[in-house]
């Protein structure tokens, strides 16, 4: 963003809860000045607000000083998905700021450092905790060289490019008996789960959004599990009948 006709780098909240963590950043001064990140399975929604709370009186800042927020989109749990970006919308609305929506991809391919991703493609790998994993493949630049997808780990070399490949993500154990007889692959094992701290730094190179521009959707890869809950002892079952009438 600009002020006085220079260039500022802005002040942003991010967060993620999409995964198997529960993290947040705040960025001001082109870098971050306070974080948070635990690695959780569950809970998100009872540790994301105290945390943004520590960040914040940490710095010593509120709301009001604040240029913008910024969320990850998914994929990930379905229901940390939707925390976040449930929190997300409710903060944006009653601050009034812009926010922002990364999608994890992103976030996890900007965690691994350059000098990793150089001459390499790289493989961003995410688990579905299911029997697929999610992909996006992007190269040293951190250029997108596919869509992302869902797919089966048993799919996942046929979907790979030829040549030195490094891998990250919280998938790549499960990724890796379909891959193990491939040569030329590397894996980042320091970049598992989102953080973050990526999220705001690329939040932070975009330009904000005006407050009322709506906001980011969630990035789903495959429908939600759903479990038809089996009926109690003498509940009737028969489906009712349709009212035809218009």
């Amino acid at each position: 963003m600009t002020r006085s006709g220079q260039v500022v780098s802005p002040t942003l909240l991010a967060f993620d809860v999409a995964g198997a963590a529960c993290s947040v950043a705040l960025w001001a001064q082109g870098r971050v000045v306070a974080r948070r990140f635990e690695a959780r399975t569950r809970g998100h929604a009872d540790r994301l607000l105290p945390m943004i709370g520590e960040v914040l009186a940490e710095t010593g800042l509120g709301y009001p000083d604040l240029d913008g927020l910024a969320v990850t989109q998914g994929p990930g749990g379905f229901t940390g998905v939707r925390i976040g970006l449930a929190t997300a919308r409710g903060l944006a609305l009653a601050s009034g700021k812009p926010l922002v929506g990364v999608d994890n991809f992103h976030v996890l391919a900007a965690a691994v450092p350059a000098a990793r991703r150089q001459g390499r493609k790289l493989a961003i790998l995410i688990d579905a905790k299911r029997a697929d994993l999610y992909l996006q493949l992007f190269d040293a630049e951190l250029r997108p060289l596919s869509k992302p997808q869902a797919l089966a780990p048993d799919d996942l070399p046929s979907q790979l490019p030829t040549g030195p490949l490094l891998l990250a993500g919280d998938a790549v154990a499960l990724a890796w008996p379909a891959l193990a007889a491939r040569d030329g692959l590397e894996v980042c094992a320091e970049v598992t789960l989102s953080d973050a701290a990526h999220l705001a730094a690329i939040a932070a190179s975009r330009p904000l959004p005006d407050a009322d521009a709506g906001y980011p959707a969630p990035l789903y890869l495959r429908p939600p599990d759903v479990t038809q809950a089996k009926p109690l002892p003498g509940q009737d079952t028969t489906p009712p009948e349709t009212d035809r009438r218009s």
